[in-house]
């Protein structure tokens, strides 16, 4: 039993310290989406050049194909 409210108290702190984000998005339809869908590219981008040591060339290339 103790567990379940320790679940349920987590995500009361988890809205708590994020409800300016969750109202902002009903008063605006303001979400995260284009900053979430560049990470992701990023991160796909990154697993095509895993192992890369030129981490000046792998920038460049980053700034060149996203920017």
């Amino acid at each position: 039993m103790l567990g379940k409210f320790k679940t349920f108290n987590t995500v009361v702190n988890t809205i708590q310290l994020n409800y300016q984000s969750i109202l902002n998005y009903f008063d605006n339809r303001s979400t995260n989406a284009s900053a979430e869908s560049f990470n992701a590219k990023i991160k796909a981008f990154r697993t095509q050049f895993r192992g890369v040591r030129d981490i000046e060339f792998f920038l460049y290339r980053l700034v060149t194909i996203f920017a």
